[in-house]
């Protein structure tokens, strides 16, 4: 890798596993001090953050339910810390809102309880964290919202998932304008079929499998690894003058 990120410091939610991971590593192999969140999943985290120290990069993990809008607060408390101890600062040059839960739920099954889980998740968190970091992140600095093919292609299957995403494509452009000023970049990337657990099922259909297969230009569902490569360019000094884009990287998916 360049290390095109050292000195940086970089915020990646939902880092300990599939698309948040790679973020992450990649990061992480290009120089950046890396803190992911995680819900759950303690030993997963755990496992990101060893794998990222035994290939020569640094990184932290952080607990934060972000369905509970009083957990972003706590979150930034416990990142100025564990910034401070590391950086001696707790300036934050790049922030990756990618925290998402479970969406396979269509209209007949949902609820107004699983309706604001989506939401809370995948749209008031990122915009509540956004809030928070202002005041630490870096002008010059780099916001890139992770989206779906299914925020403009909306799945019946997964119908609030897909409101959820729209609507961060929809704060991208807002948040573009508003952090222009201070040379802040905001993007969204909206990956399409890509290898990770939330969609394991679907790649078990081998019928489902050729159909995606067949609707994508390039021929295969995409790798953790495909993304983390947009992510890093976008982050990078490379992407400076990219603002206020949703680029889709679904390998050409129903083109």
């Amino acid at each position: 890798m360049s290390q095109s990120l050292t000195g940086k410091t970089a915020l990646v939610t939902g880092g300990s596993r599939g698309i948040g991971r790679a973020i992450a590593e990649r990061f992480a192999a290009d120089g950046a001090t890396v803190a992911i969140t995680y819900n759950q999943s303690r030993a997963g985290a755990e496992e990101a953050v060893a794998a990222i120290e035994m290939a020569g990069g640094a990184a932290f993990a952080l607990q934060a339910d972000l369905v509970e809008a009083e957990a972003i607060p706590t979150l930034f408390d416990q990142l100025d810390g564990e910034l401070a101890k590391r950086t001696e600062s707790k300036a934050l040059d790049i922030l990756v809102n990618n925290a998402g839960n479970s969406g396979w739920g269509g209209l007949a099954d949902a609820t107004p309880d699983s309706w604001d889980a989506m939401f809370a998740v995948h749209a008031r968190a990122p915009f509540f964290i956004v809030q928070s970091a202002l005041g630490r992140l870096s002008d010059g600095g780099r916001i890139i919202n992770v989206s779906s093919g299914a925020a403009t292609r909306p799945l019946q299957a997964v119908p609030i998932y897909s409101m959820a995403k729209a609507s961060i494509n929809n704060l991208t452009h807002a948040l573009a304008i508003e952090l222009g000023p201070r040379r802040i970049t905001v993007n969204a990337v909206a990956p399409g079929w890509i290898r990770t657990d939330m969609n394991a099922a679907v790649r078990e259909n081998a019928g489902m499998v050729k159909s995606i297969e067949a609707d994508t230009a390039l021929g295969r569902f995409g790798e953790t690894s495909d993304i983390a490569a947009v992510v890093a360019f976008l982050a990078s000094d490379e992407g400076r003058w990219v603002t206020g884009q949703v680029i889709e990287a679904s390998g050409g998916y129903k083109l």
